[in-house]
């Protein structure tokens, strides 16, 4: 072989080896780090999701499910063919014998500051079902508590892993609609009731207390984080809402129909949280100055569809929305993400921040829905600080 064949061989050899080398680095910084979570309660039906799609998040281990009732823990157990040294009948118990890096609460939402309250001084994170809290005291007890041990406290919504959602998000903040006016939300179905949630997710559903209200913030809360996500954190001016009680014969202590109106400067959001809806939905509509996107809502394909009309177009058409890639695709790569440092949550659907305005404003439509009278929550907020 010549020198110029060798010199070229051995070139063609580093060349062969870089690229080996390359390709295993990149799957390896693309591969989601393995982390273990724990769960506390089984009072919520959101925890059939999870445990539903736990397969196929491989990288993710549950360690623990803590639940005071044995019959729950029980129904679960056999549901999904759970071990059953998996459970335990206190979170106590179970953190200090699994040592998760991060609890998936499933709980009422009264609950929720509870169970951060023993897992934030182990330094364990913590992702809660939507919304993050049923008062304004909770919800700064949480950040509190977050800010000191330094951990995250993520709160979860099934709207934020629509890629309708996000896609309609950046249309608006391309400016290709121009300047933002008015966005409308749509969210609810039948009823608890109506639809089937079970008896223990029901009782604490229609409690005011455990719940917030009813359909306020069961649904009100959906439209109120992406309306705070879509103004980037800003508090509205005011906070008006007014809530029915159209069947008191199954809801006799919460609402089951609001409607929320916010103002900013130069827009109106307005929030249609129901119980009463003929079908399910979650659906938005965004309207700037020069064109519209409206996000569709369809049975077993819901997140998917826009509905949109630009400048200079003589009809709305209807496309398809990009898909969303990990890890903002969904709550446990999200987590992951956050977990493996490679994602810090600030100002999005999740993140804390975002969640302790989403308590404020629903705290302000749930005064407002009892006395009538519109709240002024940026000048109260900031005559507080």
């Amino acid at each position: 072989m010549t020198y110029s064949l060798r010199c070229a061989f051995k070139a063609f050899l580093a060349l062969l080896v870089f690229g080996v080398l390359t390709a295993s680095s990149s799957s390896s910084a693309q591969s989601p780090a393995h982390i273990r979570v724990a769960v506390v309660g089984l009072n919520h039906d959101h925890i059939l999701g999870f445990l539903h799609n736990l397969p196929s998040h491989p990288e993710v281990e549950l360690v623990g499910i803590s639940e005071p009732d044995a019959a729950l823990r029980q129904k679960y157990a056999s549901r999904f063919h759970l071990p059953d040294n998996l459970f335990f009948s206190s979170e106590a118990a179970m953190l200090a014998k699994t040592h998760p890096q991060a609890i998936l609460v499933y709980t009422s939402i009264a609950g929720h500051r509870a169970a951060i309250e023993q897992a934030a001084p182990l330094h364990i994170a913590v992702m809660v079902e939507k919304p993050l809290a049923t008062t304004v005291e909770d919800a700064l007890a949480i950040q509190k508590l977050a800010e000191k041990y330094n951990i995250p406290v993520l709160t979860n919504y099934e709207t934020t892993w629509y890629a309708s959602n996000t896609a309609a998000n950046n249309l608006l903040a391309s400016g290709q609609i121009g300047d933002l006016r008015k966005l409308v939300f749509h969210d609810g179905h039948r009823g608890p009731k109506e639809i089937g949630v079970s008896p223990d997710f029901f009782k604490w559903l229609t409690d005011p207390q455990q719940n917030g209200g009813g359909a306020l913030f069961d649904f009100g809360c959906y439209g109120v984080d992406l309306s705070t996500w879509m103004t980037h954190g800003e508090l509205p001016l005011t906070v008006t809402a007014v809530t029915l009680q159209i069947k008191p014969e199954i809801y006799p202590k919460v609402d089951d129909d609001s409607t929320i109106i916010l103002t900013y400067p130069h827009a109106q959001v307005i929030i249609q949280g129901s119980w009463n809806w003929p079908f399910d939905r979650k659906d938005m509509e965004v309207y700037g100055v020069k064109g519209y996107v409206d996000t569709l809502y369809q049975d077993g394909a819901p997140g998917v569809k826009l509905r949109i009309r630009l400048p200079g177009e003589h009809a709305e058409h209807i496309e398809d929305a990009p898909a969303l890639t990990p890890p903002h695709d969904n709550s446990l790569n999200y987590l992951s993400a956050v977990l493996d440092g490679t994602l810090k949550p600030e100002h999005d659907l999740t993140s804390l921040d975002t969640n302790v305005t989403v308590v404020r404003i629903l705290d302000a439509a749930r005064r407002s829905a009892q006395t009538g009278r519109t709240i002024h929550l940026k000048a109260e907020v900031e005559g507080k600080q």
